[in-house]
C-alpha cells in the first residue's frame, strides 16, 4: 500500500519524565514507525525529549537517550508527556512553562499513562476531558476539580490526546493514524504487530471482573462491582445481599467459598487499598483520605490501616517520601484480588 506524502512529515515529540512507562512510549513510537514502513512514505517523524540531559531512566530501569532538549524550537505537531510511576515526584515548573508556551503556539498536547497529571498541574487540561491510568483515577479526581477525567482507554478532546498507559498508547496512535491516513492503514499496522482488534476510546481500561477475580458467579460479581462503586459511602452487608436477592448468610458463604473472607473484610480491604493510593498520590489530610474511603474518623482509619498494612497512614507517606515508592509492594498488594489470602474477620 503506498500513500503519497503530503507536505512535510508530522513531528511527534515524546517528553520523557523520569520513571516513565516504557511500554506506553514504545507502543506509540513503533506504531508510527510501522506507518512509514507500510506506506513507504515519511509520514511521521518522532523525537525523544528530555528536560536538560540526554538520558532518562524508565520505571523498568532502562535508560533511553533523548535526541532533543526541551526548549528546542522544533515544529512539533504534537507533544506527549510520558509519565509512569510516582508522577507527583516529577512535577517540574520548567516543564509546565514550556508546555504552556508550545500550546500557545498551536502545538497539540497529549499524555501517556500518568502524563495527564503534569498537563493538569500546568493548567492545560482545565475544561477538557481526559483519562489517566486506573490506579491514579481517584487521586487525580480529588486534586483536579476543573478537569473531567474518565476511566476509558483513551480520550481525544479537541487538541488534547490522553491515554491510560500500557498498550492503550498503541490503540490511541492507531486511531490517530486511521483518522489521518485511513482505517485501512491502521488495520494493516494492527495486523503487522499481531494486535487482533483496534480498541476504541470507549473501551474500558481494566479487565472484566470475571477475569480479574477468577470468579464467574454472577451475583458475586454484581456485589463486588457495587462495592467498588461505593467506597466513599459503603453499603451494609445486608443492603448488598438484598440488592441481589440473597440472605446475608448466603452472601457470606459465597465470599468464604470464593475469596476465603467475609464480605465485610473484602469490602474493608478494597477501601484500604483505595486509601493507600490517595495517601501516595494526593495531598489530602489523613482525615480527608479516611472520609473519602468511608471511615468515620481518622483514628478508626489508622487502626484498620495499621492492622492491614503493618504501619500507619502517616508512616506510609513518610516512608514513600524518604525512599520513593516500592512498586513491588504495590504489585503484591494488588495481586491479592486475583488470588485472595485469608484474613481475620473485621466488623
Amino acid at each position: 500500500m503506498g500513500i503519497p506524502m503530503v507536505g512535510k512529515p508530522e513531528l511527534f515529540g515524546f517528553l520523557l519524565v523520569p520513571e516513565f512507562s516504557m511500554i506506553a512510549v514504545s507502543s506509540a513510537i513503533d506504531t508510527l514507525r510501522l506507518a512509514n514502513r507500510m506506506t513507504g512514505s515519511d509520514l511521521y517523524r518522532y523525537a525523544l525529549i528530555s528536560t536538560d540531559t540526554n538520558q532518562v531512566t524508565a520505571s523498568n530501569g532502562i535508560t533511553l537517550n533523548a535526541n532533543r532538549i526541551m526548549g528546542d524550537d522544533d515544529a512539533y505537531s504534537i507533544v506527549f508527556v510520558c509519565g509512569g510511576v510516582d508522577i507527583q515526584r516529577h512535577d517540574d515548573k520548567r516543564i509546565h512553562a514550556w508546555l504552556r508556551r508550545i500550546a500557545r503556539s498551536g502545538t497539540k498536547l497529549g499524555a501517556l499513562c500518568t502524563g495527564s497529571h503534569i498537563l493538569a498541574r500546568a493548567g492545560l487540561l482545565d475544561g477538557y476531558r481526559c483519562t489517566i491510568h486506573w490506579e491514579n483515577l481517584a487521586g487525580f479526581s480529588e486534586e483536579f476539580l476543573d478537569t473531567e477525567v474518565s476511566n476509558e482507554l483513551f480520550e481525544i478532546d479537541r487538541d488534547r490526546y490522553t491515554c491510560s498507559g500500557g498498550t492503550s498508547a498503541l490503540d490511541m496512535t492507531l486511531n490517530i493514524i486511521g483518522k489521518q491516513h485511513g482505517d485501512e492503514l491502521a488495520a494493516q499496522i494492527s495486523d503487522q504487530i499481531i494486535h487482533d482488534r483496534i480498541r476504541g476510546p470507549h473501551d474500558h481500561q481494566r479487565m472484566a471482573l470475571r477475569s480479574r477475580l477468577a470468579a464467574s458467579h454472577p451475583k458475586l460479581l454484581t456485589v463486588v462491582s457495587r462495592m467498588e462503586e461505593n467506597l466513599e459511602e459503603p453499603l451494609s452487608c445486608g443492603e448488598l445481599a438484598a440488592s441481589i436477592g440473597l440472605s446475608t448468610r448466603h452472601l457470606e458463604r459465597l465470599f468464604r467459598k470464593h475469596f476465603d473472607r467475609t464480605p465485610t473484610r473484602y469490602y474493608l480491604e478494597l477501601r484500604l487499598e483505595r486509601a493507600r493510593l490517595l495517601l501516595l498520590q494526593t495531598s489530602l489530610s489523613v482525615l480527608g483520605v479516611a472520609l473519602a474511603c468511608g471511615f468515620v474518623s481518622a483514628s478508626h482509619f489508622t487502626k484498620c490501616y495499621r492492622d492491614h498494612f503493618g504501619h500507619t497512614p502517616r508512616e506510609e507517606r513518610t516512608d514513600n517520601r524518604r525512599f520513593g515508592s516500592n512498586t513491588a509492594i504495590a504489585a503484591e498488594s494488588r495481586s491479592k484480588w486475583v488470588q485472595p489470602t485469608p484474613g481475620p474477620t473485621v466488623s
